[in-house]
């Protein structure tokens, strides 16, 4: 079959890929630990289920605008008032199928072929396909060693003539870092002394802890909205727990926002009417249950870095939000892949490899699961790494012996 050069070109999500094996394992009845999931246990707002139950009753469920419907357009812009102190107007909102789908849809409307786009390692894995996939370069800009958090310098460095956008993901998946005040402010300057596009990846924005809070890119321009060149991707999956629901937004001007909602046009038409009705369900209603999950991660958090510190060699840096950590394994192995897959055939823990991150020698784990989930998990980690844990271990109903 003849498959076109780009899209030989572009790599399996690694996240998608483990989760598809890690539920195969459990379809099989392995006592699996799932300590790289991407979405929280808890259940979807109930004025979500709601709001989509009354929706799909009513059989009106139709096409929508393709920036999507005005009343969640309107609760988005309610959302960027209370959250980040910015008046925006619909014109400036385009809903889309999930966060993916609106920086896909930023990606393709500002990206011209060998364009490029710069972001700091550790990112989120699609990132680097996701420019590939409109035609652009991405460009990795490596941390310190020993930090998550870019160095200023370096990111300055990234920038050639032909860089288009600069992304930034914080809280950062996957290593759970708030960007500095410092940091954010200067990457807005910087980007409009050379009329460059900040994206800000701002999906876990309100999963912060500690007293911390995530830098917003608006607190640091003073331009209006529709002459600025900074871009808001968010959505519901991470804050509601509604990742199944696949709905996101982007905040940007109206310009640009007129671009992105004609790629949608051409591409999906359309959010689903049905989904839109749940995020605004969630986005209006009782929003109790943003805090709740909020606590219930911190402290699960706590959990994870305490039950990982035991582990001799390892490297835990504290997350300040977000549900997940990258701890530094090098101690062990190197070649995170291979110490993912080895924990995987081994432990029956499933973990996801930092190399797919940017950042080898460490493993993404997350802590949104309970935390029986995380002690046993971390406990069968440290049996299969550390040779001074007891050699035999119970997995499930099964006794297993460390011969290696």
């Amino acid at each position: 079959m003849r498959i076109g050069k780009l899209a030989r070109t572009i790599a399996e999500s690694p996240t998608l890929a483990l989760n598809a094996k890690a539920n195969q394992l459990k379809a099989q009845g392995e006592a699996l630990i799932h300590l790289g999931s991407g979405e929280p246990k808890s259940m979807a707002p109930i004025d979500a289920i709601l709001a989509a139950s009354a929706k799909l009753v009513s059989a009106d469920v139709k096409y929508t605008p393709t920036a999507g419907i005005l009343p969640l357009r309107k609760a988005v812009i309610a959302y960027t008032e209370r959250h980040y102190g910015r008046t925006v107007a619909p014109a400036n909102v385009m809903i889309a199928a999930g966060a993916k789908p609106a920086l896909y849809a930023a990606l393709a409307a500002i990206v011209d072929p060998g364009d490029e786009v710069v972001f700091p390692a550790p990112y989120w894995v699609s990132y680097p396909e996701m420019v590939r996939m409109v035609g652009g370069r991405p460009v990795i800009v490596a941390p310190p060693e020993g930090a998550f958090e870019p160095a200023l310098r370096d990111l300055e460095g990234a920038i050639t003539d032909r860089t288009k956008a600069v992304i930034l993901n914080s809280p950062n998946n996957p290593s759970g870092a708030v960007y500095s005040r410092e940091l954010v402010a200067a990457m807005v300057d910087l980007c409009e002394r050379r009329d460059l596009f900040l994206i800000m990846d701002d999906i876990y924005h309100q999963l912060v802890f500690d007293g911390c809070t995530a830098p917003s890119a608006y607190a640091f321009t003073g331009r209006p909205v529709d002459e600025s060149r900074v871009i808001v991707v968010n959505g519901v999956s991470k804050v509601y727990a509604m990742t199944g629901f696949r709905i996101g937004w982007a905040v940007a001007a109206r310009e640009l926002i007129e671009v992105m909602t004609n790629i949608q046009a051409q591409s999906t038409s359309c959010p689903s009417a049905l989904l839109q009705a749940a995020a605004l369900g969630a986005l209006e209603g009782d929003q109790s249950g943003v805090e709740s999950l909020r606590l219930t991660l911190m402290t699960h958090r706590d959990v994870l870095v305490r039950e990982l510190a035991a582990i001799p060699g390892v490297r835990v840096t504290v997350p300040k939000g977000t549900f997940y950590c990258l701890p530094d394994f090098r101690a062990y192995d190197a070649d995170s892949t291979r110490l993912s897959g080895f924990l995987l055939d081994r432990a029956l823990v499933a973990t996801v490899p930092g190399k797919d991150f940017g950042l080898e020698g460490h493993l993404r784990i997350s802590y949104c699961g309970s935390v029986r989930e995380i002690v046993e998990g971390v406990r069968r980690i440290r049996w299969a790494l550390d040779p001074a844990s007891p050699r035999e271990i119970h997995i499930g109903d099964r006794l297993r012996a460390r011969d290696w």
